[in-house]
């Protein structure tokens, strides 16, 4: 690090500060304000949000260990997503703005009634905004401390903690508008990074053709080493050695509906659904929420892979994979870049942890201390509970840190604990019979299989077998699924009088909906958007998997067969933006 990267780096919090801060006073008017930004962002802001916060410092870490151990394909641990992602675009993100909730959770008393309503606001208040989102704060900040550790020479701890010292000072200031703004200037900056990085490292193993020649060797064939299908079809169609039929098929017809994980809820919710919340319109929610998935699976994930694979050639001994990437940014890119680099892991840090440290207060304060505490205070004493609610959860998170081990280790964690939950999160908005007793059910038995599922099936395995993560899903979801199907069946629907409420709010329409729905006088809807729902959810899956293997292609020289990908991800979008505003404008 030379004299200039230091000064780029003290730039980059130097505004990051000012613009955090210059939000003090509009996020104390209210909580409205300091949490949702008085619902006005428009749709490019609370988009770029969501991507920003996604992008945290140990993603690329994460994505370079996936392509090093099992090529570009990997990554399906994680694209399975984008199934449910395009659901919350078109399914969901309309009916999450009619809401007009605070907080996902505040959902169960606007859809349920009586003592378990209240009970599954509270519980769910406190287990996502203290054990989650302290493992998730815990493991970016545990990835952090492991990128300035082998980048920089002063103590990684004490660099860690002066962004999230400066991070939470601007984060308990400004509230969601400091986040915000803030998440749009960081993104920038880390894309750039990240783009000039995998620049440099293509150029470090003598160029593109010298990077396909050397992975194609490491893993046997360039197929095992750059196809981003998760199976091979040159002799027959069979799934590669590292993930076994069982695994591929759990990936793409269970685990993208099954399973909750923080940022791609089955039918939305956290804090993807809290920037739908600060939308200004249904329309900017929805236009939010497609962006997102667009530019976090299709766009953003490219220069992490070519780096990940070049780091692979470049330390072929290394035994810590996910550090690769880390030792390719140190010992590649020249002044100033290294400098940009340094600000860009900041900031990838740093928007994580606004979010989270946010979003958790929201938790705190709206469902729990405001609804079962103190319920008739001023605005003025909520906003500063909350402050003080976002500092505790700072503290929290530091005793966290240390306990975590390996950043996938809690990614599969979470990835565990929320099977089985998400077909009941999808039902709720569209079948009436769906109770408070549901949610509770699915959650306790989901916590209580998983744990013991985890602590016996691995051993059943060969070490890292990705078999024992598929059948810990399976039996999972089935003993989940099984009990709170029962559950909802041996108890009693929620009230009419909550029922009828909850639709004239929120209008799902559908058949599950249309006994509540011709008694208050609707007769039968359809769900928001009608058949055009369903083929833009089509439509938008192919679009995102088309444009992201397309640029992949064109990454890798394969122009033909990426423009051809192209084209068909521009023929789907051309579709969603034709028949977007018609599907808008019906009925609401």
């Amino acid at each position: 690090m030379q004299p200039i990267d230091w000064v780029i780096v003290a730039a980059y919090f130097g505004l990051t500060a000012a613009v955090g801060f210059a939000f003090t006073r509009k996020g104390g008017e209210s909580l409205s304000e300091y949490f949702l930004s008085g619902r006005k962002a428009s749709w490019w802001l609370a988009g770029t949000s969501m991507v920003a916060t996604t992008f945290a410092a140990d993603t690329p870490l994460v994505v370079a260990g996936l392509v090093a151990a099992n090529g570009v394909a990997g990554n399906w641990l994680w694209w399975n997503f984008v199934m449910s992602g395009m659901l919350t675009v078109f399914l969901f993100a309309r009916l999450w703005r009619r809401a007009n909730v605070m907080t996902d959770v505040e959902f169960a008393e606007i859809r349920y009634a009586g003592k378990p309503a209240a009970f599954l606001r509270g519980f769910r208040a406190l287990y996502l905004a203290i054990p989650i989102n302290l493992i998730i704060l815990g493991w970016v900040t545990r990835a952090m401390i492991k990128i300035l550790g082998i980048s920089i020479g002063v103590s990684p701890v004490l660099a860690v903690g002066i962004c999230f010292v400066i991070t939470m000072a601007y984060a308990v200031a400004g509230g969601m508008w400091a986040v915000l703004w803030t998440d749009l200037m960081q993104f920038v900056l880390k894309m750039t990074a990240v783009i000039v990085l995998a620049v440099y490292a293509v150029d470090a193993v003598g160029g593109m053709d010298a990077l396909k020649a050397g992975v194609t060797a490491h893993f046997g064939s360039e197929a095992a080493a750059l196809s981003v299908m998760p199976v091979s079809i040159s002799d027959g169609i069979h799934a590669y050695a590292w993930m076994p039929l069982l695994t591929l098929t759990v990936f793409l017809s269970v685990q993208w509906w099954a399973a909750w994980y923080p940022g791609a809820e089955p039918g939305g919710g956290g804090y993807i659904a809290q920037r739908i919340f600060s939308a200004r319109t249904e329309r900017d929610g929805v236009l939010a929420t497609l962006f997102f998935q667009v530019m976090h699976y299709a766009i953003r994930p490219w220069p992490w892979i070519v780096t990940g694979l070049a780091a692979l050639l470049l330390y072929p001994n290394l035994e810590d994979r996910e550090a690769g990437y880390v030792h390719a940014f140190v010992d590649l890119l020249p002044t100033p870049w290294r400098g940009v680099m340094l600000a860009g892991f900041a900031a990838a840090y740093m928007s994580t942890v606004a979010t989270q440290l946010n979003w958790g207060a929201s938790y705190l304060v709206n469902d729990f201390y405001k609804r079962f505490i103190r319920r008739d205070e001023t605005e003025k004493h909520y906003v500063a509970v909350s402050r003080v609610a976002t500092v505790f959860l700072f503290l929290a998170s530091t005793l966290v840190t240390w306990q975590l081990t390996s950043i996938e280790q809690a990614w599969r964690l979470l990835l565990a604990l929320g099977s089985g939950t998400g077909l009941v999160l999808i039902l709720r908005w569209y079948w009436w019979r769906i109770n408070a007793w549901s949610e509770i059910s699915a959650m306790i038995t989901s916590l209580i299989v998983a744990s013991i599922a985890t602590a016996t099936i691995p051993a059943r395995f060969a070490a890292g077998d990705p078999n024992a993560d598929a059948t810990i899903m399976l039996i999972t979801v089935g003993v989940t699924t099984v009990v709170w199907l029962a559950v909802t069946f041996l108890t009693k629907p929620e009230p009419d009088a909550v029922l009828e409420s909850f639709y004239r709010r929120v209008r799902p329409g559908g058949p599950g909906w249309a006994r509540v729905s011709v008694a208050a006088g609707f007769g039968r809807e359809e769900i928001p958007g009608g058949a055009l729902a369903w083929t833009n959810w089509v439509a938008g899956v192919v679009a995102v998997y088309a444009t992201l293997f397309g640029i992949g292609k064109c990454v890798f020289g394969e122009w033909t067969g990426g423009l051809v990908l192209l084209t068909i991800a521009g023929l789907s979008f051309a579709w969603i933006a034709r028949s977007f505003n018609e599907q808008m404008e019906m009925p609401t």
